[in-house]
């Protein structure tokens, strides 16, 4: 659905400077699935999104969606191609004069949807926002969740195929973040937009991404399946991101001194494996004490995910044979290294 070809942006400051804000980046957001992409501030995040639209036209590569490449298009042809690609915004973008009613219809009337077409469109795309009370409110009477669901009727009313979400829940309290993740992930699966997504928070991938990309520096720096990333992160930028979720704060000199009794382990869950008690096996099947240092277990957008870092104690021979009983049971395990604790 989106194709992104080795994307570069550069600008220029006011005193001639050159800023790199993109290197090469080349990603695919297939039909129907929720791809988010994660990076702290100045990670390029932003300008890749508005990239997608042409907002940001890129300085070499190529952008292609629904088969169709952007770049090469002409004023009128992009015109039409974005009205395929909704688009959500941090600061709600609405207008302060208009009620939620007009917010939706104005930008109908100028792609030229006909008159008798609008209001069936605001009623329509309001229900399924859970507005449909608020047709004569205007923005400043509304909270901030209420804005950004105005924002995204107005974005779903031109019935794009497409949905760009530009920090969309980085402005809202973690419940009102969480309704609207909800109402995000009911529009894909109800509708089938594909959803591009852009954040700094964690929680956001977690909850409703199929597919995440980790930008650092303007490069994508590691991509893939959520689980997978989750259980294997690769960079050091995405295992701060993971670890943000599953903190282990235990002292160094701690650790070290656990060690000489055995191995500290940091085990992963996932799915079915996350409700199989093999932890607590241990102990009985094995002469070995196992105890729990730090962890937690998260929903992630389908499956359970679970990451927790225990001590094994015992003799050597015993505690192989218990991290190889839960290996067997589904149980992803790693040596934890002292110097990354």
């Amino acid at each position: 659905m989106i194709q992104l070809k080795e994307i570069s942006k550069t600008f220029y400051s006011k005193k001639n400077e050159e800023v790199t804000a993109l290197k090469g980046v080349s990603l695919e957001v297939k039909q129907g699935e929720i791809f988010g992409v994660i990076g702290y501030s100045g990670a390029g995040k932003s300008t890749l999104v508005r990239c997608v639209n042409l907002l940001e036209k890129p300085t070499s590569g190529d952008v292609v969606v629904n088969g169709a490449s952007l770049k090469n298009m002409s004023k009128n042809e992009l015109r039409k191609s974005r009205q395929n690609i909704g688009m959500i915004f941090q600061g709600f973008n609405l207008l302060k004069t208009a009620t939620v009613y007009e917010n939706i219809a104005i930008p109908l009337k100028l792609t030229g949807i006909s008159s008798k077409e609008i209001p069936t469109r605001v009623e329509k795309y309001l229900a399924i926002v859970g507005l449909e009370d608020k047709h004569h409110v205007y923005p400043g009477q509304l909270s901030g969740g209420q804005k950004q669901r105005v924002a995204i009727a107005r974005a779903l009313s031109h019935e794009p195929d497409v949905l760009l979400s530009d920090e969309a829940t980085s402005a809202l309290d973690p419940e009102t973040t969480h309704s609207i993740l909800d109402l995000l992930l009911k529009i894909n699966r109800e509708f089938g937009i594909t959803i591009l997504l852009i954040t700094h928070e964690m929680h956001v991938i977690q909850k409703i991404c199929d597919r995440v990309a980790v930008m650092e520096n303007g490069e994508v720096i590691e991509q893939g399946n959520v689980i997978d990333l989750y259980s294997s992160p690769k960079k050091r930028t995405t295992k701060k991101f993971v670890n943000s979720l599953f903190p282990n704060d235990l002292p160094k000199e701690i650790l070290e001194q656990l060690k000489k009794r055995g191995p500290i382990i940091s085990m992963t869950f996932v799915g079915t494996s996350a409700d199989k008690p093999a932890l607590s096996q241990l102990s009985k099947k094995f002469d070995v004490d196992a105890n729990i240092l730090s962890g937690n277990i998260v929903q992630l957008k389908d499956k359970p995910f679970g990451k927790l870092v225990a001590h094994i104690q015992g003799e050597t021979e015993e505690t192989d044979k218990a991290l190889h009983y839960l290996k067997e049971e589904g149980v992803q395990v790693d040596e934890v290294e002292i110097n990354e604790s």
